[in-house]
This record gives structure tokens, sequence and C-alpha cells, in this order.
């Protein structure tokens, strides 16, 4: 059977689908998969605020967490993950004591302690699972953490150091952690578990002169203040709390996230809140809103927050490219579902970017404040042809673009959701992976991807200033080995496919080395299968770890490059495609290995709408550019 014919068979077979899974309000729901970090959490809530009726939901959590334990007793955040995941054991292990589903004595638990221990105990989790255990009682409130005064919630914004030098999605998690830590708050009921004896006689390892050299910073700031210590501290709760009312979404969430909600809902309990306090019963209620079911086994688990509007624009777009006419009623759906979510607040972005209109779009249904550059640039494609003929589109559309160029970092690049939220505090703050998890530094993938947009569906000249400025962002950050580390996707073969279509879509000629150089790294880890695959591991060591098995997404993204470098379809693409559609009928792991990044080492995501997106894509480029046989 011709390569041709397989593709067009699978682009006829996916369409179909994915028009008969649409809602009826034009979105597409798509489950986001995480680790069970938030299913360990939605159990510690459950049973801190001794909800008497989720009983249902507590067993199937717990389902769900038991079935994610190897044999050894451990969990681990992706499938290679050799030495497994000291945070993920610790979380799944204190939620099944937690539940009271599981005891100590059993066999798997046991497992789990002895991994637990010989990776150094509970004070060698990751920072937020110190969180959760400090807000539990389990440990006592880490020193690093401890150091950051409430009084930094009154520092102006102008001020070299104050809390909007996080990025916002940091900063709603900070803000309640920062809460309870001054005040030293935990909670437990009769239910909650003793995990002590996982307590190793280790102090602090980071260093903490940084944190302190914050915290004399602050006090001496403070100094200069009219009131009192007391009424100043007094102040800072308050600004603290409304900060986190005024960022409460309809659906009771902070800033649509579960994980910064869990921690709202303790820092309410720290400021004095009743248990069941409409914001902390929203909140929960929201939470649970953000349960799924995976389509493959059934088990439940809860989305750290839903990709609705992400996989909406994606989608649509692929839809498009593999036919579906832009007056097809499902087409027609889903632009007007996009358009219905251009965000109209100004949200904290327009601190650092006064003066502009709002005009972006955020990742979840829900999400009014918190626009990111990628889900604006997503729906902007979607509605570009709509723009031609209806002035609500043109618009939005216009708004849309001229907020996107105005997010320009001065270094030339795009970040996700601020600008110029620099990391020159990176020394003060000794947490790791600071930079990609506490700011929001210029990326290869979203600077990539906004040239793509901005090349292909407008006319802003190719030799523009600020495309210009990206271009040479992207050539000083690219690795020796020609490839770019890609921030929200696993990962060098992320971060290569949007910045060479990307460099494409702005004129970049294939035989320029920067895009040469790219394509030759990218042949040189195809695997022998003729796909591509890439580890979580990269991630994490920062260079490229190969998974050694082929992923549709990875394949898609690699293939996807290829083709908008190649005239004709070179062997390599051949190969690719085929396995591409082999790949498209595998029901194993690696149809489920997690290729979107989230926090390094500790949070990675299976985008159950990806194995759709990026494969369809791939295949109609591949049939629109080689012709249609």
């Amino acid at each position: 059977m011709k390569t041709m014919d397989i593709v067009n068979e699978k682009i006829s077979t996916m369409t179909n689908y994915l028009l008969s899974e649409q809602s009826d309000n034009g979105a597409w729901n798509f489950c986001f998969e995480g680790s069970i970090m938030t299913d360990a959490y939605m159990i510690i809530l459950i049973r801190v605020l001794e909800i008497k009726n989720e009983e249902e939901l507590v067993k199937r959590l717990v389902e769900r967490i038991k079935g994610q334990q190897t044999e050894n007793g451990l969990w681990k955040v992706y499938d290679d993950e050799a030495d497994g995941n000291l945070s993920a054991t610790i979380e799944g292990y204190f939620s099944l004591l937690c539940s009271g589903y599981a005891e100590r004595k059993e066999s798997n638990m046991r497992r789990a302690e002895n991994f637990i221990k010989n990776k150094g105990g509970l004070l060698q989790s990751d920072w937020l699972t110190k969180m959760m255990l400090a807000l539990t009682g389990q440990i006592e409130w880490p020193s690093i953490v401890k150091r950051i005064p409430i009084e930094i919630m009154l520092l102006p914004k102008w001020f070299p150091i104050n809390i909007y030098h996080l990025v916002g999605y940091a900063r709603a998690h900070w803000v309640p952690i920062i809460i309870c830590s001054n005040k030293n708050a935990f909670f437990q009921t009769q239910q909650t578990p003793n995990i002590s004896y996982l307590l190793e006689e280790v102090g602090d390892s980071r260093p903490l002169e940084g944190m302190e050299m914050l915290q004399q910073f602050v006090k001496h700031a403070m100094e200069k203040l009219a009131d009192t210590p007391d009424v100043l501290r007094e102040k800072s709760y308050s600004k603290a709390e409304n900060y986190m009312i005024d960022r409460i979404e309809e659906n009771g969430t902070l800033s649509s996230y579960f994980s910064s909600s869990f921690f709202m809902v303790f820092a309410f309990l720290a400021l004095g809140y009743r248990k069941n306090h409409p914001y902390i019963m929203n909140a929960f209620q929201g939470m649970k809103s953000y349960i799924c079911k995976a389509s493959t086994d059934g088990t439940t688990f809860v989305q750290n927050s839903p990709s609705t509007v992400w996989d909406t624009a994606l989608l649509t777009a692929a839809l498009s490219n593999a036919g579906v006419p832009l007056e097809h009623k499902s087409l027609q759906k889903a632009s007007h579902y996009i358009l219905s979510r251009q965000q109209q607040k100004y949200g904290d972005w327009s601190i650092k970017n006064p003066g502009v209109e709002p005009g972006g779009w955020g990742f979840s249904d829900i999400n009014t404040l918190m626009p990111d550059i990628d889900d604006t640039t997503a729906a902007l494609r979607v509605i570009t042809p709509y723009a031609q003929s209806d002035d609500r589109f043109r618009d939005a559309w216009n708004k849309g673009v001229e907020w996107v160029m105005s997010m320009q970092n001065e270094d030339g690049g795009w970040s996700a959701f601020e600008k110029n939220t620099d990391n020159y505090l990176l020394p003060l703050i000794p947490f790791r992976y600071e930079d990609r998890v506490l700011f929001d530094p210029s990326t290869a993938d979203l600077t990539g991807r906004t040239l793509y947009f901005l090349g292909e569906y407008t006319t802003i000249p190719h030799d523009s200033k600020p495309l210009h400025q990206a271009k040479e962002w992207l050539k000083h950050n690219q690795e020796t080995n020609g490839s770019w580390y890609g921030r929200w996707g696993i990962c060098y073969i992320y971060g290569t496919w949007a910045v060479i279509t990307g460099l494409k879509a702005i004129g970049v000629p294939s035989a320029d080395s920067i895009i040469s150089r790219a394509v030759n790294w990218l042949l040189s880890i195809q695997n022998p299968d003729g796909g591509w695959g890439e580890s979580c591991g990269s991630d994490i060591q920062k260079r490229y770890i190969p998974l050694h098995h082929s992923t549709p997404s990875q394949t898609a993204w690699a293939l996807d490059a290829l083709i908008s470098v190649s005239d004709q379809p070179t062997p390599q693409i051949e190969k690719g495609i085929r396995t591409l559609t082999h790949l498209l009928d595998k029901k194993d792991w690696t149809s489920r290995y997690p290729t979107g990044a989230g926090i390094p080492g500790s949070y990675y995501i299976h985008y159950h709408s990806y194995k759709h997106i990026w494969p369809l894509q791939a295949l109609s480029h591949y049939r629109n550019k080689y012709g249609r046989e």
C-alpha cells in the first residue's frame, strides 16, 4: 500500500473520530493527566476538611494511586524513571495512610517505606511535597521557607525585591505558602497519620545566605514605614489574603490550578476561616470538577488544570489542515467557543506590560485572569480566517496580535505568562530548577511557535525588528549540537520542532546553518524503527536523553519539522510517516508516555489529546505539501 494511501486513510479515520468527540459548546474535553500528586492531595484535603460524603471518590483515587505503584513499592512520574521518584512515593504512601484504606503493615507500604528511607527520608523531597508535609504536621516548616517574611507582600512592585518577581503561576502557590509558613500553621485530625519515622537526621541541605539577605532586605524596608511591626504584619496578612481572593475564578479555584487552590485552602484555615467557609467549600467543589476518567482503564484521577482551550484550539487547527472546510458546523462551533474565551480582564501580566488592552487566551475553560502566549497564538490561528469577514473575530484578532507583540521580552524572545520576569534573584532563592519554576524567562518553544504564527498568519514583515530580535535570540540560545531546549514539552525534540517551523515561517532558508544544524541533529536521533522518542530525563539533566522507544507526539513533532524544510519527501520522512501511522494503533505505555512538561523532575503531563493533535497535523502537512495521490 502506498504511503499516501495510508496517510489518507489515517487522516480520514482520525478526522471522523475527532468530529464525533466534540462537545455541544464547540470544545473538546480531553484529559490532562499528571502524576499522582493531585490525587494524593485531594485525599489529604478531604481528610483535613473532614468531608464525610466523599468516600466513593476517596476509594476511586486510592485505586488509581495503588495502580500506579510498582512492584518495588515506589512511584514514578515517568515510565523510564529508573530510580523511582522520592516525592511521588512520599505522596502516594502518605495519602494511602490518610485514606484509611491502606495500612503500614501491608507489604507494598513496607516497600515504599524502605524506598523513602534509602533515598534520605522526607526532607529530601521536592519543595511542593515538603510544603504539603509541613501543612499536615509531618515535618517542621523548612528554614528556607520560614525566612520569607510575610511583609514581602507590602514591598512596592518597583522595589528590587518584591513578590512580583515571581511569575504568576508560581506566585499563586507561594502567597498561600508564605501565609502558612509565617503562621507556622499545620492541620491534623484524628485520622492524620504520623510518618515521623521516615524523617532522617539531616537539616536543610541548601545554603541559606541568600534567604537571610532577602529577610534582612525586607526588614530594613519595613523600618522605613511609619507603622509598628505588628500593624505592618497584619497589613501584610491582609494583603496576601486579598491577593488570593482577587484571583479566585468563578469555579472557586485560585488561578484555575488545583495545586494552588490546595494551598489556598490551607492559607484560609491558617487565617482563621472555618472549614465550611464558602471560599473553602467553593474551592473544593472547583477542584472536584477537575476529576477525569482515563479512557484506557476507566481509572479516576484529578487534573491540575483542564486543558480545554489549548486542546480545542490545536484540534480545530489540525482538523482545518486535514481538509475540514471552514464552513463545517464543527469548525464554526469551535471558532465561536474560542472567541468566547478571549480574556477581558487585566491580570498580573499587565503589571510589567502596562497600557496594553487584554487580548490573550488562557489554558483552561475557567481561566479568566492568566493568559499565556502559547494558548493565545493557538487561538489566533483558529480565528484568523474568520477575521476576514466577521467584525467580532477581526476585533478579537487585532487585540490578540497586539497583546502577543507587546509581550515580547527585552531579550527578543517570548516567555509563557509574563513579560521581562527576570531571574537575577536566582542566587537568593535556593530551590531546585528555580529558573524553570519560579521565573518565566524566554524559551525556545514559545519563541519558535510565536514566530510560526506571526510568519504564517500575519503580514508583519519578516525583516521587522521584533522578528529579527527573536531570530537572534534563538540563534544565541541554540545548543552546540544544533537542538533547542523546550520548556513546556519533552523536550529537545519539542523545542527544536517549534524553532525550525517558526524560522521557516519567517522566511529563513533551509540551507541556513541555524536550520541545517538542527535538521542534522533530528536525523541523528531518529530511532531504528523510523520514529522519535525522548525521555523526561532530558528535562532534569538539561541534555538529550533518548527514550529508546518511539512515541506518537514526539515522532509527529520531528516529522513536522523535517517536512517544513524538505521540498520532497526524504527516505527518513517516508520511514517516519509509516512508523507514525503504526504508532497510532499501539495501546502500550509508549502511547501514554508523558510528553508535556510541568515541574522538572516532579510533574509531567500525558495530554490525552496529543496522540490526535500532533500526528494529524504532521500527516496533513505531509499530504498537503507532497500531493494527494
